[in-house]
């Protein structure tokens, strides 16, 4: 019995009838070849190979699940390098059209339980996954990870996201400049105004470092996924340290991230701009509000980094740097 997607393969009870040829009849060599064959027959032995791990994507900002050029594009890359391998590209909505309006206009928190959902109802992904995220979509992949993790991500790979949030809009991909203009008028209103909590994902990674009483008093999402609150979540801190691998994608030449550092979750010092703390400098870090510090001792964390743009990379880039983490 053969199946694509389980890559099952069986022998078992079958009762043919072998005689029993001599060393001397068929040649030791080959007599050798056959025996483990024999003797896995006789035992009504079952193998299995396993498939690959799946995977699961969560695009970023401007995109959606299924853009030819890009999450389409890096789907076939992936199945293209691992034979065999199920990738399940996230769409947030009832289609593309929904799914990209969704990334500027739907509350983080909801996105993740949709995620979540989603994840659970695949039967292919009940063993567990490996999961990727581009920009914005690395640290929503995150939140899934510290909330639920059930199924299990094993290995949780961050491409140009924004773990420490960011402190500026420069530019705004895709080609809707009409959503752009919106998010930068609520976001003008004020961040951390509540209609703006509820209805702006930036606003809710973003990390005013002139306010900072503010953002961990109005922001809906990012000071609790960072455990930077005084009441901890010791949950999120299991389940992130039960990452086989944590991967952090930095491009050297971001202009759309502010401050870059972010995406190897560093950020602003408290009070300007001016300073900037690295991760293992933080407080995050050195009182260990997530397990980052644990992770990294066990050498759990992986710093990459890109020369270039946000999210330009080759595709030779990533089946050299990326597609090893997940065979």
């Amino acid at each position: 019995e053969s199946r694509v997607l389980g890559d099952v393969y069986k022998i078992q009870g079958i009762n043919a009838e072998y005689g029993e040829p001599s060393i001397n009849t068929i040649g030791e060599a080959t007599f050798m070849k056959l025996l483990p064959i024999a003797v896995l027959l006789s035992l009504n032995v079952i193998i299995v190979f396993s498939s690959p791990t799946p995977v699961v994507l969560w695009h970023g900002m401007g995109d959606t699940c299924c853009f030819p050029f890009s999450m389409g594009r890096l789907t076939e890359l992936i199945q293209k390098n691992i034979p065999g391998i199920y990738v399940h590209s996230l769409m947030i909505g009832a289609d593309e059209e929904a799914d990209e309006l969704n990334g500027f206009f739907m509350n983080i928190n909801e996105q993740i339980t949709i995620a979540a959902q989603q994840i659970a109802n695949d039967t292919n992904l009940r063993g567990g996954f490996n999961a990727i995220g581009f920009s914005q979509g690395s640290q929503f992949l995150r939140g899934y990870v510290q909330r639920y993790n059930f199924p299990p991500v094993k290995n949780l790979i961050s491409i140009g996201g924004q773990h420490q949030g960011v402190y500026g809009f420069p530019k705004c991909p895709g080609d809707n400049y009409t959503i752009c203009n919106w998010v930068r008028e609520l976001l003008d209103l004020g961040a951390y105004d509540s209609f703006v909590q509820d209805n702006l994902v930036q606003a809710e990674y973003w990390q005013d470092p002139y306010d900072y009483a503010g953002y961990l008093k109005y922001n809906i999402f990012l000071p609790d996924i960072n455990n930077a609150r005084d009441q901890k979540n010791s949950t999120y801190k299991a389940n992130l340290i039960s990452l086989e691998n944590f991967v952090m994608v930095k491009f050297t030449e971001d202009t759309m991230v502010q401050p870059i550092e972010s995406e190897w979750f560093g950020f602003y010092a408290p009070g300007g701009t001016e300073e900037i703390i690295p991760l293992r400098q933080s407080q995050l870090y050195t009182e260990d509000w997530l397990g980052l510090q644990v992770m990294d001792k066990a050498n759990k964390l992986k710093f990459l980094s890109v020369v270039g743009d946000h999210l330009q990379f080759t595709d030779e880039w990533f089946v050299e740097n990326i597609i090893p983490l997940l065979q």
